[in-house]
């Protein structure tokens, strides 16, 4: 049984993924500013889902969480940093309150994350960084995502800086850009769109590449996507 955290576990990705954890047999950690969606799996898998309040906006609730989830876990042996945030505006129209939300999501809070919770890895644990198409250099980019897509891109970069400053350790941290998947955050910002892929579709990819794709993969960032970049 291996300790996973995964945030942004209410919705979407991170609820898949989370179910996906859970099916196998794992105990999963997860995060998430709204919790009440994530009952059910707490219900059906008992002690070995764990609910943790966690906003990554709030310094404060990411050293709580942190705190909460050492009380139970001598060893985390793989964090799934999923959490996101997306605006659609003109770049005009952004407010730095906006952009400031963006970065606190997908890039600040993170970083503070991982941080507080170097104590608490497994030595060979694999962080895995959920990032976008939309900060994959070279990608095709999209108007209305200014703030979004430089902070996913800030996100892979992290990934490579994290894997140099620790290259001496077993510790692996890896980078997926995921293309257009059918979430709640994508419909509110592209509201009619159709994705290719279910949350349940990638949760599959996502699992399989966290449990044993750090044997082979260190410090990358990988494309994940059905259209070409």
């Amino acid at each position: 049984m291996k300790d996973v955290l995964i945030t942004g576990a209410s919705r979407g990705v991170g609820f898949a993924l989370a179910s996906k954890f859970l099916s196998k047999g794992d105990r999963v950690f997860c995060a998430s500013r709204n919790l009440e969606p994530l009952q059910k799996l707490s219900n059906q898998y008992g002690e070995r889902c764990v609910l943790v309040e966690l906003d990554l906006q709030s310094e404060p609730s990411i050293t709580d969480a942190v705190g909460a989830i050492a009380k139970m876990s001598s060893r985390i042996n793989i964090v799934i940093n999923n959490a996101g945030a997306l605006v659609n505006k003109p770049f005009r129209d952004i407010s730095r309150k906006e952009l400031q939300m963006c970065y606190d999501v997908n890039v600040l809070g993170p970083y503070q994350l991982m941080q507080k919770l170097l104590p608490f890895l497994e030595k060979d644990a694999h962080i895995v960084f959920i990032s976008s198409m939309g900060g994959f250099q070279g990608s095709q980019k999209f108007a209305g995502l200014t703030a979004y897509s430089p902070s996913k891109a800030a996100e892979a970069s992290l990934t490579e800086c994290l894997q140099e400053e620790f290259k001496e350790s077993n510790l692996a941290f890896n980078c997926l850009c995921l293309g257009a998947v059918q979430t709640e955050m994508l419909q509110n910002a592209f509201p009619g769109y159709q994705a290719p892929l279910t949350p349940e579709q990638i949760s599959d990819y996502i699992y399989q590449f966290s449990t044993t794709e750090n044997r082979f993969f260190k410090g990358k960032i990988i494309p994940v996507s059905l259209s070409t970049p």
